[in-house]
């Protein structure tokens, strides 16, 4: 997908990019950065919230994410969520309230794996707004976040607990891999166009 589709999809709110383009996580960087930037209007606190847990393969898609920023060490941000000490279901609220207490006032991006269509699996999707956990599910969790990033891990509809244990590591993976990259390039992107204006 090139760019000019990306940025016309972040325009109605959402821009989706396949793990497999060449660009994918420059182009999750340029659509991470455009979102922030139609969200932050001063200088504030930056918190990613990885959602998901490490003892189900495609739910795993928000610690290892999690776990991957922590070690690229970004400055200005604050991770939760990671293969050591994951956000998941059971302690979604409490963080929740942990962010309202210590992150007043910050911009929290959301991260988390969802379920698909077979021709979305691979896709990452950058959008404007709270990211609800646990829908694909059946789960009751609180929204969180202002922007959310979601990779699609495989195909829903049915047996969705079964189809997540038994989703690949692989992709999962692949995904983190290139969404902590564009996080990493869409905060850099963010400094850039603060040190121009």
């Amino acid at each position: 997908m090139s760019w000019g589709a990306v940025w016309s999809n972040l325009r109605s709110g959402e821009a989706k990019v396949h793990v497999d383009s060449t660009l994918a996580a420059e182009d999750i960087g340029k659509a991470l950065a455009t979102a922030l930037k139609s969200r932050i209007h001063h200088r504030s606190d930056l918190v990613v919230v990885c959602i998901g847990t490490d003892r189900s393969t495609g739910d795993s898609l928000g610690p290892i994410t999690g776990t991957l920023l922590k070690e690229k060490s970004i400055a200005g941000i604050t991770v939760y969520g990671s293969l050591e000490h994951p956000v998941h279901a059971t302690n979604l609220s409490d963080t929740v309230y942990l962010l309202s207490e210590r992150h007043r006032g910050a911009h929290v991006i959301a991260v988390d794996a969802c379920l698909g269509k077979a021709d979305s699996v691979g896709v990452v999707t950058v959008g404007l707004g709270s990211l609800r956990p646990g829908a694909g599910v059946n789960k009751e969790l609180p929204a969180i976040g202002e922007v959310y990033i979601t990779g699609v891990v495989n195909v829903g509809g049915f047996m969705e607990y079964f189809v997540l244990q038994n989703t690949r590591l692989f992709l999962v993976y692949k995904l983190a891999e290139t969404i902590a990259n564009g996080i990493q390039q869409g905060l850099h992107n963010l400094e850039l166009s603060k040190l121009k204006a």
